[in-house]
């Protein structure tokens, strides 16, 4: 079964919503461990930084009066609050001197750094403020954690000096505590604000997707919903909506086409069937064939360009068009037409007349253009013609504000201006224009073209007659 546009979105935002939370998390787990992981590292730093330069001071006491000396030096320190820790042993790891009562068995074989963290039980702590025997504890029974130094004197005597690491093993709880509790209420935030605007998002998916549904059911006048807060949405519903009316232009049109073709071509097509069985069934002459031939040859011929014109207009009104488009001179082309009709217009006995103020420059197709102003021109001769006692047409070329345009005026009976919009539209004859000859496509390929050329096609009344206006968006002007 095919899962419709909207029924995807809602999948769609529901899947990214619950990972985008999972993503949440997931940095959140790692924010919290980076954290609490470079603290301990920055106090560590610190630690052993205090704990070379305390060493460093003790060898210098060391230097200057040996072991009584450092002894004295140890002692005044570690009775201080908060002392580091302090330990003078002998060769054999006895304590002689401090603020250590007991260490993990192992610490002062070695030298150096101590590999890790280890335990040991400070001088007091239990209860007598006496020293005790160091005895053989295990690491689980003695009472704090620490890192020290360990110092083999010239005298083979052992120096220890370190630093408890309960304080930095608060300060990570702390920092630990802080972060979880800090991103436990962003991760409340941010499911609240989840919750409440994902329901909203959801909420207008599922108006969309009623719409839609509606239309797809056969209301293609029905629109996608569009609200007030100009957000995604709406500009998604905009964009459809625009491309919905769009489709419902092309398939009015085609519907047009189809009912006109059914109807306006009918007619030649039976005309040239019917001089084709007169030709069959009548003399052999063949002056009387060759004209039957050929009669069915300019009906052909017009049959062609009517199809012909059809499938321009639905290019240029479906913006499709192989026709490129340059620069042009407007009034170049107005003289060309001008010169092609005057005979025309001269065997009608009609006046044509150009008024042109200067070269007018729009970017267009040449082609497409003197097609469009050509057949305006050939409708204004043709109706004028018999029905004036002076006939005449002019053809201007006018610069406004942003816009230049081609006018095309005549004194022949005009159109009525409530006719007016529906005479552009295919293959629309008006009564006053059937005794003439033509398929009723020449005002709709104009107004195709100028909607290629994002310009327009306008007609008014010219008091009397018809005043035919082609007007084009300046050259560097906003389209």
């Amino acid at each position: 079964m095919t899962m419709r546009l909207p029924a995807i979105m809602k999948t769609t935002a529901a899947r990214l919503s619950a990972l985008y939370l999972l993503l949440f998390g997931a940095c959140a787990v790692l924010l919290v461990i980076y954290m609490t992981s470079i603290s301990v590292r920055i106090i560590a730093a610190q630690n052993q930084e205090t704990i070379q330069e305390e060493a460093r001071n003790l060898a210098r006491a060391y230097e200057r009066g040996g072991i009584p000396r450092l002894v004295r030096v140890v002692e005044q320190r570690a009775r201080q609050p908060g002392a580091n820790l302090y330990l003078i042993a002998d060769p054999n790891g006895r304590i002689l001197s401090g603020n250590v009562e007991s260490l993990q068995p192992g610490v002062l074989e070695l030298e150096g750094w101590t590999q890790r963290p280890f335990a040991y039980e400070r001088y007091g702590d239990n209860g007598l403020g006496q020293r005790a025997p160091a005895p053989e504890t295990a690491r689980g029974r003695l009472a704090h954690t620490a890192m020290a130094l360990v110092i083999r004197l010239p005298n083979r005597m052992i120096l220890l000096v370190g630093r408890d690491l309960g304080e930095p093993e608060r300060f990570r709880r702390v920092v630990q505590r802080a972060l979880i509790l800090a991103l436990a209420f962003m991760g409340i935030g941010a499911f609240v604000i989840w919750f409440f605007v994902g329901r909203a998002a959801l909420r207008r998916i599922d108006s969309i997707s009623a719409a839609s549904q509606r239309i797809m059911g056969g209301d293609l006048s029905g629109r996608l919903p569009v609200s007030a807060a100009g957000d995604e949405f709406d500009r998604l519903s905009d964009n459809l909506n625009a491309m919905l009316t769009r489709i419902s232009a092309l398939n009015e049109g085609l519907k047009q086409v189809s009912d006109n073709i059914a109807h306006d071509l009918k007619t030649p097509l039976t005309r040239l069937r019917q001089r084709a069985e007169s030709a069959l069934a009548g003399s052999k002459d063949k002056a009387a064939l060759r004209e039957a031939l050929e009669a069915a040859i300019a009906e052909s011929d017009q049959l062609i360009r009517t199809f012909n014109a059809i499938l321009m207009i639905s290019r240029l009104e479906a913006g499709y068009s192989a026709e490129s488009t340059d620069r042009i001179d407007l009034a170049g082309i107005i003289a060309d037409v001008a010169e092609l009709y005057e005979p025309v217009a001269e065997e009608r006995g009609v006046a044509l007349k150009t008024r042109i103020a200067g070269p007018q420059t729009v970017t267009a197709n040449r082609e497409l253009v003197a097609q469009a102003l050509s057949n305006v021109v050939d409708n204004a001769i043709k109706y004028c013609a018999g029905h004036a006692t002076a006939p005449a047409v002019s053809i201007a070329l006018e610069k406004t504000e942003g816009e230049v345009r081609i006018v095309i005026a005549d004194n022949g009976p005009g159109i009525p201006a409530g006719d007016r919009k529906r005479a552009t539209e295919r293959f629309v004859r008006l009564e006053a224009s059937r005794s003439q000859p033509g398929s009723g496509l020449g005002l709709s390929l104009a107004r195709a073209v100028m909607t290629f050329h994002r310009g327009r096609l306008e007609l008014a009344d010219a008091d009397p007659g018809l005043k035919v206006a082609m007007i084009f968006p300046a050259a560097g002007a906003a389209s």
